[in-house]
């Protein structure tokens, strides 16, 4: 009795030791406008595809529990083109945890409209980084190493880069793919760009706002206010001289879309010099929502 007791004990202990899967991702796929196919299909892929995101290991660092990277995968499919191949929508919205808090800040909220794939109910989601093998795996991996790139930017200095290589390598791959959203051409909101926006040396300024504001800034706010919030207001001048470098840079506009409210919150409570600087900088860069950095300046 007492080994049959210490065996598991040992297997507790060892399962709790085993690296964890990077990934808590939610998914979920819904097909409201796709009429006279089984909802079991559906089913089947949601399932499918969360063992893909969760069970696999995409990297080598060693992550517990608590650190898996929280994010969020909605698929909306709109069409089913044949038997066996749908098109539609995925949205990636991916978070991060604040230091001291129980708040977790949006770091990607992207739509991207160009999904289109071929799936059969209890097909292996096949993949393979060096070849590729079907456009559901390949679009799926690629935001997972653009996330874990995100992530691991914002907690040390271009901490991301070989995973934004190892999405730069699935992109060169797609380039023969028959489905829109690898190419340059495809348009100027797709995976071409964010990683090409990610990749060039000259908008390294946005992964160097990512980790200072992150890092330096919302990680210290719990201890220091103050102190987060001025690490926080000199990232935004990474914003702006990226605007001045290429106003209409998807990477620069990603990010005013997931932190656009957030900054609001913040410097609601900054001095009003603090006000009026990060106000005046964030209607320059952010010129259609000029009006909703107001709220910093009323409060």
């Amino acid at each position: 009795m007492k080994n049959i007791i210490l065996t598991i004990i040992v297997i507790i202990l060892t399962i709790r030791l085993l690296p964890a899967q990077e990934f808590q991702c939610d998914i979920s796929v819904q097909a409201p406008t796709i009429e006279g196919t089984d909802r079991r299909v559906f089913e089947a892929l949601q399932s499918s595809l969360y063992e893909f995101m969760n069970n696999r290991k995409w990297t080598n660092v060693n992550i517990k529990n608590l650190e898996r990277i929280e994010c969020t995968m909605m698929i909306t499919l709109r069409e089913r083109v044949s038997s066996d191949e749908y098109k539609g929508n995925i949205t990636v919205i991916l978070r991060r945890p604040v230091y001291k808090t129980s708040y977790n800040t949006v770091m990607l909220n992207f739509i991207d409209e160009n999904f289109q794939f071929r799936y059969l109910e209890s097909q292996p989601l096949d993949f393979n980084e060096n070849s590729f093998m079907s456009n559901l795996t390949s679009t799926l991996a690629f935001y997972a190493y653009v996330m874990l790139g995100l992530d691991f930017d914002s907690f040390s200095p271009n901490g991301g880069d070989p995973f934004y290589q190892a999405a730069e390598n699935i992109v060169n791959n797609a380039q023969n793919a028959n489905e829109r959203g690898w190419k340059a051409f495809d348009g100027n909101r797709n995976r071409y760009w964010i990683i090409e926006n990610l990749r060039n040396p000259s908008y390294r300024m946005l992964r160097q706002f990512n980790y200072q504001y992150h890092r330096l800034g919302l990680d210290r706010m719990a201890d220091n206010p103050d102190e987060g919030r001025t690490a926080i207001a000199e990232s935004i001048k990474y914003l702006e001289q990226a605007y001045r470098t290429r106003s209409n840079l998807l990477l620069l506009q990603l990010i005013l879309d997931a932190k656009r409210d957030e900054i609001i919150n913040i410097f609601s409570k900054g001095s009003p010099q603090e006000k009026t600087r990060v106000v005046n900088i964030m209607r320059e860069i952010d010129p259609s929502n000029a009006s909703k950095y107001e709220k910093i300046l009323a409060s």
